[in-house]
């Protein structure tokens, strides 16, 4: 197994000026087709309380709705390849994630813990695509746990070498059912999808953001699993590292919903990036460290 490493500080910032490269271009290409998206999630509050990335988060995502989704797919080879590629599994059949990424070109960076994933790598920047969820609460608690069932078989290439003990033998087992099965079960949802409908939305194969931010269930059950379409739709540009993006005009909402009182620094020992690497190559370096 790989040594895992972390990033220094000149690296650190290298990575999010990386990703601020596609953020722009990814713009460039929703703005020429109008293609609704908005940056979100550690993004977007990076772009409120710090008018660019959080100083600890190493990395960048994007939400956008499924009818936008698709629309971006035809047009993703639009994107600068000195820059970024669009990565899903239909690009790259050894990709195992359901939403999408974009990859900077001639780079290289492996998290820990998923050396033995076969699909190609790179510095990236994650693309959500919104989900309708069913009108009913108990409909969305069925599709949360089909869902929730179907990001596992997907993440047991990861699993059957990083967990242990029983875990382990479960992923395992769930590693034998081909990922095809998981794409094709999960297009009964997406083909549901649209901007029109009145559905709140989510994506699919991450865990539902009002149960995962908020541990203790604060939220009322109706809105545990999914949230407003108009997050997605009503949009305002804001200035995020000296560039615009669309952001949610309703943003104070959307980031009390996931981080509740959000203007509030975390304690220091919580200022934490995600996984460590053990690969990264930057595009102006020759040389891949591990």
């Amino acid at each position: 197994m790989m040594t895992a490493r972390e990033l220094t500080p000149k690296q650190f910032r290298k990575m999010q000026l990386t990703q601020l490269d596609m953020l722009v271009d990814f713009d460039r290409v929703c703005r020429k087709h109008d293609i609704n998206y908005v940056i979100f999630t550690g993004t977007l509050l990076g772009a409120v309380r710090h008018k660019g990335f959080i100083p600890w988060d190493d990395d960048a995502d994007i939400g956008i709705l499924r009818e936008d989704y698709e629309k971006f797919k035809l047009v993703a080879k639009e994107l600068d390849s000195e820059i970024c590629y669009f990565q899903n599994h239909e690009t790259d059949p050894e990709y195992r994630w359901e939403y999408g990424k974009l990859r900077r070109s001639n780079t290289v960076f492996v998290r820990e813990g998923q050396e033995h994933i076969k699909c190609r790598t790179g510095i990236f920047v994650d693309i959500f695509p919104m989900d309708d969820v069913p009108e009913g609460v108990v409909g969305q608690m069925l599709q949360d746990f089909d869902c929730f069932l179907m990001r596992k078989i997907l993440y047991s290439e990861v699993g059957k070498h990083s967990a242990k003990g029983i875990e382990r033998l479960c992923y395992d087992m769930l590693s034998k059912i081909p990922m095809s099965y998981v794409y094709k079960r999960i297009h009964k949802y997406t083909d549901k999808s649209n901007n029109r409908t009145h559905n709140r939305v989510r994506c699919l194969l991450f865990p539902a953001m009002g149960k995962l931010y908020k541990k203790k269930h604060k939220l009322p059950l109706k809105e545990r699993y999914g949230m407003p379409k108009c997050w997605f739709l009503d949009r305002d540009r804001m200035v995020f590292e000296g560039h615009e993006f669309y952001v949610p005009r309703q943003y104070d909402d959307v980031l009390r919903y996931i981080y509740e009182d959000y203007m509030k620094l975390p304690p220091e020992d919580e200022r934490q990036p995600h996984a460590p690497f053990c690969k990264i190559k930057f595009p102006d370096e020759d040389e891949i460290i591990q």
